[in-house]
């Protein structure tokens, strides 16, 4: 075997050894201080219509949405059962401009993990030089070269370039978790949009089904008023229960357009009015069952909680970067080709020319440089890490709320709905009284005034409820299996 062929493999060898080493430290283990499972009530059911909680954990494993798909593999199209929602959150997921930049900021991060990455191999370039060289006492001669050649390649003994190359790969992966966790926000914001344009267009209907009655109400007064059957005060007490009727009608006529607004701008385009919702209907969104006992490991699966694990990787690796500085690095220049000092006889037998110059740098005196940015990637670490805990411990927090209102909103409904009910039977009653000259107009007014109330309560207890569906779904990461996104 020639000198070339060995000096060639030698080459080859170093280069396949270096960035087998790794000195960044075990990723450190996380202390979040959160409880094994979500404290459920025993008859909690997480939505309502979904069949009472089995206490059989295999039965809660097969607990099954309206689409019969498995609880774990809920996605927002399984969840959302409105197709007109369905369709404008297609629309939000295709133009909002947010999630657009956090798509790109996807696809810098991407980018800067592959120029990263390219480190960890030698770039080679082609060369042709032409190199002339003379002096007072001798003659000018020629050097023509042409060849490949690798530049500064740093064989990475201590896995120097390896860390960084592992720490752009993991805020690249974190970065894929913020676009995750934008694209379920913004499914959470188009459905609370639209369900509150919904609530909003029911109130305004129930504002002006009473503006009507109560102008009705007031008609009838004043022809009394004028037969002297009623006092001027009762009068005013009727034109003051129109006004107030009125005074709502516009206030959430401006609400209504007010929401419209946003959920133009959540979508990113003007929406067809045929896809905006008349009114309030409890088909908006899934009937799923949330197994009992449901472990708080799944919050290890939002979106968010992966963030901040990725970035707590990646600051690991930057200590290993950190703890590499420390030691000697070598840096490789080679070239392979042809010479000649004739242009014409560059590529004729013979003209082969090599040459490899190693270079070793070896840290003395830095001035502390070197033990300074060691002590900052590991308070970086400790950050991450306690960025990571809270980021589990807030969304403990945010499904527990969630859960905790779960019954207690049903609870408010069912009675919302009695209470309806219960305050038209005595505004009905009321009425005929006062008609029939049996009851002060004042006993009237009260009727109307709390089957009013009542309506409007009906429909924010409704609204808050639905909302709580979404946050739900929202705060356990879009469903609980990875198939869902």
């Amino acid at each position: 075997m020639s000198k070339f062929s060995l000096h060639a493999l030698a080459i080859a060898i170093a280069l396949a050894a270096s960035g087998c080493v790794s000195l960044a430290p075990k990723l450190p283990e996380q202390q979040s201080g959160i409880a094994g499972e979500w404290p459920l009530p025993p008859t909690t059911q997480s939505f309502v219509g979904a069949q009472p909680l089995s206490s059989d954990p295999a039965a809660s494993q097969e607990a099954v949405a309206g689409g019969g798909a498995a609880v774990a593999d809920i996605g927002w199209r399984d969840f959302f059962v409105d197709q007109n929602l369905e369709e404008l959150i297609a629309r939000a997921l295709v133009n909002n401009r947010d999630l657009r930049v956090a798509v790109l900021n996807v696809d810098k991060a991407r980018a800067q993990y592959r120029i990263q990455r390219a480190d960890r191999v030698p770039a080679l370039n082609g060369v042709a030089q032409l190199e002339r060289r003379g002096g007072d006492n001798q003659n000018v001669t020629d050097l023509y070269t042409a060849g490949a050649s690798i530049a500064n390649f740093e064989l990475d003994l201590f896995g120097r370039v390896r860390s960084l190359s592992q720490s752009a790969l993991q805020r690249y992966f974190a970065q894929e978790e913020a676009r995750r966790a934008a694209q379920l926000s913004l499914i959470a914001e188009v459905a609370n949009a639209y369900l509150t344009l919904a609530a909003d267009r029911e109130l305004l209907s129930v504002s002006e089904a009473t503006l009507k009655n109560q102008q009705a109400a007031y008609d009838l007064t004043q022809k009394r008023r004028e037969l002297g059957a009623v006092s001027g005060l009762e009068l005013s007490q009727a034109r003051t229960q129109v006004e107030q009727a009125r005074a709502d009608a516009a206030r959430y006529a401006g609400q209504v357009a007010q929401d419209t607004n946003a959920l133009n701008l959540l979508v990113g385009e003007q929406v067809d009015p045929a896809l905006l919702p008349q009114k309030l209907t409890d088909g908006v969104t899934g009937l799923a069952a949330l197994p009992a006992g449901l472990p708080s490991e799944v919050l290890l699966r939002r979106p968010d909680v992966l963030q901040a694990e990725h970035v707590l990787r990646a600051q690991n690796a930057n200590i290993g970067a950190a703890r590499a500085a420390f030691f000697p690095s070598i840096s490789l220049t080679g070239f392979l080709g042809s010479g000649s000092n004739e242009l014409s006889g560059l590529f004729e037998g013979n003209t082969r020319v090599w040459s490899v110059t190693p270079v070793v740098n070896l840290p003395i005196f830095q001035g502390g440089k070197l033990r300074a940015g060691l002590a900052s990637a590991k308070a970086d670490q400790k950050i991450a890490l306690a960025e990571y805990e809270k980021a589990i411990q807030a969304g403990f927090r945010d499904v527990s709320d969630a859960l905790a209102l779960t019954k207690t909103l049903a609870e408010q409904r069912q009675a919302q709905e009695a209470l309806v009910e219960a305050a038209g039977r005595a505004d009905q009653l009321s009425t005929a009284r006062y008609k029939a000259g049996r009851d002060s107009y004042l006993n009237q007014l009260d009727a109307q005034r709390t089957l009013y109330a009542a309506q409007q309560g009906l429909v924010s207890t409704r609204l808050a409820e639905q909302a709580n569906r979404v946050t739900l779904y929202k705060v356990l990461g879009g469903g609980w299996n990875e198939r869902s996104q």
